[in-house]
């Protein structure tokens, strides 16, 4: 990365009234402007979708099919190699390159599609990567200065990597005793329906048990019962058989097969064709006389058998009824059978696991509060300096006589993700009134410079670049001028981009643009333009109210020029 720059080029199509725009941004302040209603924000939203913001209906120019916004960030050193970005630099084409390109596409609906070298991303993924390159303060930013939340980060941040990291442990302990505790809640509910659900299921069980049901035994009773059932028709069908086979008197079907084979014996030998068919018949014959033997003993062994027929009728009773109960089928009724001797060894152990969970709690507790006497103690002895130096600042933003303070209140009874901690930013504007929180004293201008003091003075270290949407408003005069001041000295290490409406701001950067709006009586375009030297001179003289062949006006920009 050269000379700080991050953010390289800007390139914008059909987002609302521009129809197309390209930027080059330098290392440094730079500073954007134009007329009210010429469209800065647009270029404000174009950053923003760049870094996974939400886009809305109505953002594409009428007429056109998509709108489309592309960022070219350098890469600073080792950032695409952090572990958190290790699935985005798996997709890119070239992961050792020092550049890199984001960019979104909107419809006219509303969607969008987010890409990352070309390749296609999610917005999730510009946030993640977009956050690491730039840090964005939209309109009103500063107003983020008086949540608790926002006033303890800023703090952290000052604190450095190592606590920031220890932060970041006391927020997974926190989620862990969170997790402990919902486990607790539901352990104690199991237990509470303990008894009850405990007879239930061992009612259930002692019933499959009992019958100890199986798919063959299910078979084999319903086919004995079909049996038993049918005795008197079987023996019935088994003395026709046999009276048809083997009558004592008339010798059946056995007898008449056995004459047949004796007379076929007499002429044995005589012709091979008809030795093979007497062999048949006489093989016809013991198969015969086989079969009625059996059918005969067959009918010897079957008798009725009320009694059996009955056990067999109160199993099979079971069986129907278990499977009327439990899913229709002996499979299901096996299945429930299982979820209960399952159920039931959970509802036994549940006091163990809630003494278990119990004795890991504490343990995790006492950890979390470890921790957070380390993390309070980090953060009682940087809140001093951080609050000096942001008076030393304050003062270089007119505000010297003001007073400002960090008062940290701790309760390890009551533990949040980020330890003990509650943090409140208090500040006096002016001598001889007691200093009260930013929330209920700062006006809006007094908010952007306490936030632009922050920033300078938390030591804001790393590669991003600021980008500021009207960090100025509600200031003016020579307070303008310190701000301007300020974020020249922030851009002397970092790339700074402000959306500004005010020349003493504006006249403090090293490279200007201007938006600029045209209509032709049915339709607006805007356009963006880098500014040379006197075209700067130019713009400063329409942000001061004057027209720009005014000889004071264009004095004193110069002036503002020369002094910033």
């Amino acid at each position: 990365m050269l000379n700080g720059r991050v953010l390289t080029e800007l390139r914008i199509e059909n987002l609302l009234l521009i129809e197309r725009a390209e930027l080059s941004f330098d290392s440094g302040f730079n500073a954007i402007t134009g007329e009210t209603g010429a469209g800065k924000t647009v270029l404000a939203h174009a950053i923003d979708l760049l870094l996974g913001g939400k886009s809305r209906k109505g953002i594409v120019r009428p007429g056109a099919g998509e709108a489309y916004v592309e960022g070219l960030f350098a890469l600073p050193p080792g950032l695409i190699d952090r572990p958190e970005f290790a699935e985005i630099r798996d997709r890119l084409p070239d992961p050792e390159a020092d550049e890199i390109a984001l960019a979104r596409r909107v419809t006219p609906e509303g969607r969008t599609r987010a890409y990352i070298e070309g390749r296609s991303a999610t917005a999730a993924d510009l946030r993640e990567l977009g956050g690491a390159l730039v840090s964005f303060y939209g309109q009103h930013e500063h107003r983020k200065l008086t949540l608790a939340g926002a006033q303890l980060a800023t703090l952290d941040g000052f604190c450095g990597e190592a606590h920031r990291a220890r932060v970041g442990e006391a927020g997974e302990l926190y989620e862990a005793a969170s997790r402990i505790r919902r486990r607790l809640t539901e352990l104690e509910a199991v237990d509470g329906r303990r008894e009850r659900e405990l007879g239930l299921i061992e009612f259930e069980l002692a019933e499959i048990d009992e019958l100890a049901p199986e798919a063959r035994d299910f078979t084999a009773l319903c086919a004995e019962r079909d049996r038993l059932q049918a005795v008197d028709l079987l023996r019935a069908a088994c003395d026709a058989a046999l009276t048809a086979l083997d009558d004592e008197e008339s010798g059946g079907a056995s007898g008449l097969v056995a004459s047949a084979s004796s007379q076929l014996s007499v002429v044995e030998g005589s012709d091979a064709k008809l030795d093979a068919l007497a062999k048949r018949v006489e093989t016809l014959s013991i198969e015969l006389q086989d079969a009625a033997a059996d059918l005969r003993h067959y009918g010897e062994e079957l008798a009725s058998d009320p009694e059996r027929l009955a056990v067999v009728n109160e199993r099979l009773d079971g069986y129907e009824r278990l499977m009327r109960k439990h899913g229709g089928t002996i499979e299901s009724v096996i299945s429930h059978g299982d979820r209960c001797r399952e159920d039931r060894d959970r509802l036994s152990g549940s006091r163990e696991e809630i003494a278990a969970a119990t004795e890991q709690l504490m343990s995790v507790e006492v950890s979390q509060r470890e921790i957070a006497k380390a993390i309070s103690k980090a953060r009682g002895k940087a809140a001093p300096k951080l609050a000096t130096a942001v008076r030393e600042r304050l003062a270089e933003l007119a505000l010297a006589d003001a007073s400002f303070e960090i008062a940290i209140s701790t309760d390890l009874s009551d533990l949040r993700p980020t330890g003990g901690d509650a943090v409140e930013f208090l500040i006096a504007p002016n001598p001889g009134i007691a200093a009260m929180p930013l929330r209920d004293t700062a006006s809006g201008g007094e908010l952007s410079r306490v936030m632009l003091a922050l920033l300078t003075a938390s030591g804001a270290s790393g590669d991003q670049t600021y980008v500021f949407d009207e960090i100025d408003a509600g200031i003016g005069g020579h307070t303008a001028r310190a701000v301007g001041e300020q974020l020249s000295t922030l851009g002397a290490a970092r790339q700074v981009i402000c959306i500004t409406h005010l020349p003493q701001v504006a006249a403090a950067a090293s490279r200007h643009f201007q938006i600029e709006k045209s209509t032709d009586g049915s339709e607006a375009r805007t356009e963006v333009r880098q500014l040379s030297d006197t075209a700067v001179v130019d713009e400063l003289c329409r942000m001061l109210g004057a027209a720009e062949d005014d000889a004071g006006a264009r004095r004193h920009a110069k002036e503002l020029l020369a002094t910033s």
